[in-house]
C-alpha cells in the first residue's frame, strides 16, 4: 500500500477530516495571494497538510 493510498483511506475513515482539509488549504490559498513567491497552490497545500497533520489532535 503506497503513501497516497494511506491517506486516502485516513480520509475517508475520519469523519469530517475532509472538510477540515477544504477549509484550512481555502484559508492557506487565501492568505498565500499576496505573497507572489508562494503563491495560493503551495498555500492550499499547506493549509490541507496542517488539518491532516492535526486530525488526531480533537
Amino acid at each position: 500500500m503506497s503513501k497516497i493510498d494511506e491517506v486516502q483511506e485516513t480520509v475517508r475513515n475520519t469523519p469530517g477530516l475532509g472538510r477540515k482539509m477544504a477549509k484550512y488549504g481555502a484559508i492557506g490559498a487565501v492568505l498565500a495571494i499576496p505573497l507572489p513567491f508562494v503563491g495560493p497552490v503551495i498555500g492550499a497545500v499547506v493549509g490541507a497538510g496542517v488539518a491532516y497533520a492535526r486530525r488526531d489532535k480533537n
